[in-house]
């Protein structure tokens, strides 16, 4: 009885760690939006999820040398957009440009790979919850 009481409160700490890690993220994914100029491009900052992705060109997202610049590389965001009617299903769309990757400030580098990666943390709790709303379409009353 013990084990399963204290798997269940591991459980709802996991879980309450996960939200608030979200809530923090979005907070501070709203201020680099607002740093970065994308609010220019994006006006609403709820409609940068309605992109399928954001990438970045001209630095690495990979864990093992994240934020590594790419040489003869221009540092950008870019979106993509789904249109499944449409003849060219995805489209990219550049939301914020700084130029030569090589001769961009370090912090500005740095504000831009964190940006990505806080996008695609609360784009990762989208697409779970989205999924999960897929699969009870598959219970059964039992």
């Amino acid at each position: 009885m013990s084990s399963a009481l204290d798997r269940l409160k591991n459980l709802t700490n996991k879980i309450s760690s996960y939200e608030t890690a979200r809530k923090e993220n979005l907070k501070i994914l709203q201020k680099l939006y607002k740093i970065l100029e994308i609010d220019e491009k994006v006006k609403e900052f709820k409609d940068l999820f309605e992109f399928k992705a954001i990438n970045l060109s001209g630095a690495s997202l990979l864990a093992e040398n994240l934020g590594e610049i790419k040489e003869g590389k221009y540092l950008q965001i870019l979106a993509i957009s789904y249109d499944k009617n449409a003849v060219k299903k995805s489209t990219n769309v550049s939301l914020a440009y700084f130029g030569k990757a090589e001769k961009i400030n370090i912090e500005i580098k740095d504000m831009v790979v964190e940006f990505i990666i806080r996008y695609r943390f609360e784009k990762s709790f989208m697409t779970l919850e989205n999924y999960y709303d897929m699969i009870r379409e598959f219970e059964v009353d039992g």
